[in-house]
């Protein structure tokens, strides 16, 4: 079988706002829908045969259990349109993209659309097990003497919510309080992270000013850019943060840490035929996809699978990190970055743990994240991974060649990374 080349057309996502502000009352097929309908709009897609949509998210509710076909039938993509729902975490939606990338590459598919979405605003919140046992059990009953009686065990304890945590389930430890662990080890400081973050702000405004969202972010919601952006931002202010996990002795902050976001994004990829056929620009090219996972409760950090699967992608694919023109790492928090280039430099980390005969090296740090990344647009978990690759794949377009690694780090100790080339 011919393994053939998957191209990227382009993305398109709704503007990444801060939890519980302009879209507080809107759902994820809500928002999934409206950056469906913004891609299709940019590309006419309502005129082409699309084969297959893959979204996610990672705070669902029970009742979407269908998200990606119900969002396609309302985005107006089609009734003959297969949706499919997946989940990796922070990693979603580039793991959507790789399922459509593995379709097309082996001849399954013509095209498909790869996606995320995350309301950290609207949360499927539950009551005890015990409780949702009397609902069903009231739902059977056949008359009101059996309903009485299923309900005069009742205690108003049972109404507690359970809210969706976002604890690690094996160490019982945040997110947060896990990266401040690698924050420590591998000795990241305060100055360092706020300089970082300072730094994604002022990028991801300039990108605006400049125009480069122009065609990747949509209007929603009466909104028309990410409301998380900071320009007018100092180190001075930054530092006078109080520490949010580890309150004595933690450098990881509200600001140095991405903020719960609301959003959705999306892009659309397919064979080389089928965008010569329907007279489709290539922007670039998806050319792999590697995932790693690391043992967090005891040996390695939660959020350092990625400095795993980078190597292990760069030795299938014969190349160095050195041999990239961007750079795109999720910036779950400004101390997981930093972590991460710091390990591929370390010569005991990657002779240990990588197998490696020499350290990775370093990288140019002009050429990471060049637009901002998820300190200053945001983090809608799913969504992350489709506005990273959209974001790599247009940068290249208008560099009118070279290469771009993205890698992202997941909840669970897992990692995701790709390589985009033009």
């Amino acid at each position: 079988m011919d393994i053939r080349k998957v191209a990227i057309i382009g993305g398109a996502r709704i503007p990444f706002c801060k939890s519980s502000t302009i879209y507080y009352d809107s759902s994820n097929k809500e928002m999934m829908t409206a950056t469906l309908k913004a891609l299709s709009r940019k590309y006419d897609l309502n005129k082409l045969q699309i084969d297959e949509v893959c979204v996610g998210a990672v705070l669902k509710s029970s009742k979407d259990f269908s998200l990606a076909r119900e969002s396609a039938i309302d985005a107006g993509l089609g009734w003959d349109v297969t949706g499919i729902d997946i989940q990796m975490a922070c990693g979603t939606s580039l793991a959507a993209a790789a399922s459509i990338f593995g379709k097309i590459a082996t001849g399954q598919i013509e095209c498909g659309i790869a996606g995320g979405v995350d309301s950290s605003s609207v949360v499927p919140i539950e009551f005890k097990q015990s409780f949702a046992n009397r609902l069903v059990q009231i739902s059977k009953a056949t008359n009101l003497g059996e309903r009485l009686k299923i309900l005069s065990g009742f205690r108003p304890s049972e109404l507690t919510p359970s809210i969706p945590s976002i604890k690690e389930p094996r160490t019982g430890l945040s997110m947060g309080e896990h990266c401040e662990l690698m924050a420590k080890e591998w000795n990241i400081s305060r100055e360092e992270q706020d300089q970082f973050t300072l730094d994604s702000h002022h990028k991801s405004n300039k990108a605006y000013e400049e125009g480069f969202m122009d065609d990747l972010v949509f209007e929603f919601k009466g909104i028309k850019k990410d409301n998380l952006i900071r320009p007018g931002g100092t180190l001075d202010k930054l530092g006078k943060l109080k520490p949010a996990f580890d309150k004595l002795h933690g450098t990881l902050t509200a600001a140095n840490s991405s903020a719960l976001t609301d959003g959705a994004s999306c892009v659309f990829l397919c064979s080389e035929e089928y965008a010569k056929k329907h007279n489709l620009e290539i922007q670039s090219y998806l050319k792999f996809v590697q995932t790693a996972a690391v043992n967090y409760k005891e040996t390695d950090g939660l959020l350092m699978a990625p400095a795993y699967a980078v190597p292990k992608m760069l030795g299938k694919l014969g190349l160095t990190l050195q041999d990239f023109d961007f750079y795109e790492i999720h910036e779950a928090f400004a101390a997981q970055v930093l972590c991460t280039l710091k390990a591929w430099k370390d010569e005991k980390f990657c002779k240990e743990k990588l197998g490696l005969t020499s350290p990775l090296g370093e990288i140019d740090l002009a050429k990471l994240n060049t637009k901002g990344s998820s300190l200053s647009l945001g983090h809608p978990f799913a969504a992350t991974g489709s506005r990273i690759l959209a974001t790599t794949s247009k940068l290249l377009h208008e560099k009118g060649s070279g290469r771009g690694l993205i890698s992202i780090c997941t909840a669970g100790g897992m990692g995701i990374t790709a390589v985009v080339e033009k």
